[in-house]
C-alpha cells in the first residue's frame, strides 16, 4: 500500500509562488513509478496538471506550462510542484498521484482522462487572489 501526504498550499496574490510537497511512503511504494499532480477548482472537475517519469522526464498541461515545475527527490521520497506566476484560475485543491511504469506523457494522459487515478491523500489548498 502507498501513502501520499500533500502539503505546502496557501493563499497568495496573483503573480506569487508556492511549492507543494507530497511525501510518499508504504511497503509497495516504488520510486521508479510515474507520479503526478492533479487539481480541482471549486465547481469544476478534477484535471491533470503535471507528471514525472523517474526523476527527470516531465510533462505538463498547457495551462501551466512554463509556470509550474514538477520534480522528485528519490532520496527523500518526496514529489514537488513549484508554482510560479500564479493566477486566480490556479485556485483549487491539489492532489498528488502515483501511477506506475510508463512515460511522463502517458502518465499525464491518464491523469487528464482519469484524474482520480492514483490519488491517495487529502490534498492541499491553493488560493490565488486577484
Amino acid at each position: 500500500q502507498v501513502h501520499l501526504v500533500e502539503s505546502g498550499g496557501g493563499s497568495v496574490q496573483t503573480g506569487g509562488s508556492l511549492r507543494l510537497s507530497c511525501a510518499a511512503s508504504g511497503s509497495t511504494y516504488d520510486d521508479s513509478y510515474c507520479m503526478g499532480w492533479v487539481r480541482q477548482a471549486p465547481g469544476k472537475e478534477r484535471e491533470g496538471v503535471a507528471a514525472i517519469e523517474g526523476d527527470t522526464i516531465t510533462a505538463y498541461a498547457d495551462s501551466v506550462k512554463g509556470r509550474f515545475t514538477i520534480s522528485k527527490d528519490n532520496a527523500k521520497d518526496i514529489l514537488y510542484l513549484e508554482m510560479n506566476n500564479l493566477k486566480p484560475e490556479d485556485t483549487g485543491m491539489y492532489y498528488c498521484a502515483i501511477l506506475g511504469p510508463g512515460t511522463a506523457i502517458q502518465a499525464l494522459a491518464v491523469l487528464t482522462l482519469r484524474p482520480n487515478f492514483g490519488v491517495r491523500g487529502q490534498g492541499t489548498q491553493v488560493t490565488v487572489s486577484a
